[in-house]
Parts: structure tokens; C-alpha cells; sequence
């Protein structure tokens, strides 16, 4: 039943069918884009030479990075898809594409089967979801954003971020399941496959729900002018805007990989943690964090976007690195520290949508959302891993503090300048 909301002087039925359409690709997308990461141990040896398990996997991580850095590639192209012919075809061509490359992921034979063709096909399947969670995240917001009220456009658009959280948790649950159920020798032989499978009946189910999507809620793209060069026009009349989507990124990447991905890695090795409390206490973050999208959506519609904005920024320059050196073994203090770094990352995500959909017109949303901001995550969240592992081997992970506290300086530059959007019509 559609819960009744203020809007204005008058009341609208907030659109959860709707809102389920919107979100549920981005649900998918997240879960097939980490059980890559979550069974990589496992099926690494099956698709490259035999020998040598180390070289394996971090040939499988090396396929990984690449299907990140097709990300911006996705923003723009589908973005353009998107502009030009509507957000309902953007968001099935999406999920078909995640789908695609997940079932051809869970039945590709392995590398003793088929030889090089296995990495090879491998490879395809990342490019296919590294496009399409690009795609995804530019043509959900777009949606779920213009289909708001205006008074109403941080609640709508907390539930990309909300769905992306309960597709992170799935994927743990259902590796926590596996592994337990089955022996380390069947999820080497075929358990690796349940996970593949399963996302890609999830994006079957996926698009039977965004068959939904009336024609009449897609947007009006169709009836305005066509940008024949998106890029172009971004640089020559958006420069602006497009600058505030990079200073928007930029703490925001860091955070999202430091305290719903990293972090647990970092407390196994540099606290001394065990792996059971390190992760446990990321789950529970992570349940926490899911929950607060919402919250701080209606709270956004209600006071305004730029206080949550500047709070987000203005804590992670103060505390971040004096909260990093509390990282030990001990559950209670890693979940403090997860909470932490999550209250005010949700702060953001829960209307970053919202944000960055106001800063474009309609007939050049989608690409100005998804190229800018898929460019930084590549960038610095495709690095970050890598880049904090490298820190900890020469024992200078403390440079990796500084320059989290650059990019809170950036975005607290950014917000702070930025014109206040919450209630305002898109453009």
C-alpha cells in the first residue's frame, strides 16, 4: 500500500512500485559485480594456466580492474542511450547486459577445457558488466529522480544507494552459505558457479519487474532537443556543473572503498583482527548503513541538502585520521569505526542521486551524471585497493590518511559553494 508523504501544501503517494523498478537493476548489479570479488579464490585457477595459484588470482583481479575501467565507457554510452531514447530502455538494456555477463561467467568451461579461450571469455564477460554497471547507476538515478515529487526527490532517490547495500549483503550471505555447505574442493570444482547462476536468473527477474515502467513515466527526453555531441556540450556549457560531479567523487570514492569494502582487509593485517570479527563487523555496518539511506533522504527534503553535504566532509577532514589509528582486533572498536565512516558516508549517498540529477537538464542528464562520476571511480576507487596494499608493504599506509583529507577538503570546497537544490524543479 503507497504510504502518504507531504508535498507542499498538498499529499502524494510515494511510489514504491515504482521506486522497486528503479532500484531493483541496481540491486543485481551489485551483487553480480561483488560475488566476482567475494569467489575469485575460487575459480581463479579455472579459467587461467594451472601451476601456479597466486599468478591465478591476481590475473583474475587484473580482469576485475578492467571491467572497472569500462565503467566510464558505460556512463557515457548508455548514458547517451539514455538521453536519446528514455530511461525505460536504458535501465532493461542494463540489467540484460549484468545478466549476460554473469551466466557467460557461471557456464564458460574451464581453462583445461578450452584453453586461452577461457580467460578470453572471462574478459568479455567483464567488459559486458563493467558497461553495464556504468550504465546503471547514470540511468537509475535519472529515473528515480525524475519520477519524484520535487519535495520529495532525496527520499526517492536514497533507494539506489539502499538497493546497492542489500546487493553487497546478499552476495556475502550467499558466500557465507556456500562455504559452509560445501567443501573447499566442490566450491573449487563447481560451487564457484551457484553464485553466477543465480545472478543471472536474479536479472531475468530484474527485467520482469522493470517491465513495469509505463511509457508515460519514462521522462519527456524524447520531446526535447538532442545533444548530437553530449561531451562536448558538458565541457562548453556545463563546466560547472560537470567540476562540482568530480568534487562531489571525490571523497565520497574514498569512502565508500575505505568503510564498506577495505576496511576489514586493513584491520586482518594492520590491527591483528580475526577474519570472522573483522567482517562481522562490516556486516553489521553494512545492515546499519542500508537503513540510514532512507532516513537521511527524507531528512535532505526537509532541511536541505548542503548541511548533510558539509557534515560529510567537514567530519571525515576532522576525525578521519585520528579515528583510522583506533583500527585493532577487537569487534566493538572496528564497528565503531565502521559506523562512523558509514553514518557519514550515508550522509551522501543517500542523496548523491538527487544532487547530481539537479545539476542537468533532462536531454543531457544521464551523461553528465554517469561519464564524470564513473571516470572518478575508476580513477581513484579502482587504484585504492591497490594503492593501500602498497602503502601497508612499506609501512607508509599513514600517506594514504592524507589523502583522504585532500579529497574532504575538495568536496567541503564543493558543497559548501554549491547552490542549495533540495525542493527545486529539475531543469
Amino acid at each position: 500500500m503507497d504510504m502518504i508523504a507531504t508535498n507542499s501544501s498538498k499529499t502524494e503517494p510515494i511510489k514504491y512500485k515504482k521506486i522497486l523498478a528503479g532500484s531493483v537493476g541496481n540491486l543485481i548489479e551489485w551483487f553480480d559485480w561483488t560475488i566476482y570479488a567475494a569467489f575469485a579464490i575460487f575459480f581463479s585457477s579455472q579459467f587461467f594456466p594451472p601451476g601456479n595459484d597466486t599468478a591465478a588470482l591476481l590475473a583474475t583481479f587484473a580482469v576485475f580492474a578492467v571491467g572497472f575501467f569500462m565503467r566510464p565507457v558505460g556512463g557515457w554510452l548508455i548514458g547517451l542511450f539514455s538521453d536519446r531514447f528514455g530511461r525505460r530502455n536504458a535501465l532493461a538494456l542494463t540489467i540484460i547486459m549484468m545478466a549476460v555477463g554473469s551466466l557467460l561467467i557461471g557456464i564458460t568451461p574451464t581453462y583445461e577445457s578450452i584453453g586461452l579461450l577461457a580467460p578470453l571469455l572471462l574478459v568479455l564477460a567483464r567488459l559486458i558488466q563493467g558497461l553495464s554497471l556504468g550504465g546503471e547507476y547514470a540511468s537509475a538515478t535519472t529515473y528515480l529522480t525524475e519520477i519524484a515529487p520535487d519535495k520529495q526527490r532525496g527520499f526517492y532517490s536514497s533507494f539506489l544507494f539502499m538497493s546497492a547495500a542489500l546487493g553487497i549483503l546478499m552476495a556475502s550471505g550467499l558466500g557465507w552459505i556456500l562455504t559452509t555447505t560445501l567443501s573447499k574442493t566442490d566450491m573449487n570444482a563447481w560451487g564457484w558457479r551457484i553464485p553466477f547462476i543465480i545472478g543471472a536468473i536474479g536479472g531475468v527477474v530484474g527485467i520482469w519487474i522493470r517491465q513495469s515502467i509505463a511509457k508515460e513515466d519514462d521522462t519527456n527526453v524524447e520531446k526535447k532537443e538532442v545533444v548530437k555531441q553530449p561531451l562536448r556540450s558538458l565541457i562548453r556549457d556545463y563546466p560547472i556543473e560537470t567540476l562540482r560531479i568530480i568534487g562531489f567523487s571525490t571523497l565520497s570514492t574514498y569512502a565508500f572503498y575505505v568503510f564498506m569494502a577495505y576496511l576489514p582487509t586493513y584491520a586482518i593485517r594492520h590491527g591483528g583482527a580475526d577474519p570472522k570479527i573483522a567482517f562481522g563487523a562490516n556486516t553489521v555496518a553494512i545492515i546499519f548503513y542500508m537503513f540510514m539511506q532512507p532516513l537521511f533522504g527524507y531528512l535532505s527534503d526537509k532541511i536541505g541538502r548542503k548541511p548533510q553535504l558539509i557534515t560529510f566532509a567537514l567530519g571525515n577532514l576532522l576525525f578521519f585520521y585520528f579515528v583510522m589509528q583506533f583500527v585493532n582486533d577487537s569487534f566493538v572498536t572496528l564497528l565503531l569505526i565502521e559506523m562512523f565512516g558509514l553514518t557519514l558516508y550515508a550522509m551522501y549517498s543517500s542523496i548523491a542521486p538527487a544532487i547530481m540529477a539537479e545539476q542537468f537538464p533532462s536531454n543531457i542528464r544521464a551523461v553528465g551524471i554517469g561519464t564524470p562520476y564513473n571516470l572518478m571511480v575508476a580513477i581513484l576507487g579502482g587504484t585504492t585497493p591497490y594503492l593501500l596494499t602498497w602503502l601497508q608493504s612499506i609501512h607508509m599506509e599513514s600517506i594514504f590518511y592524507f589523502i583522504v583529507l585532500l579529497a574532504a577538503f575538495i568536496s567541503l570546497i564543493t558543497f559548501v559553494k554549491m547552490p542549495e537544490t533540495a525542493g527545486s524543479k529539475l531543469k
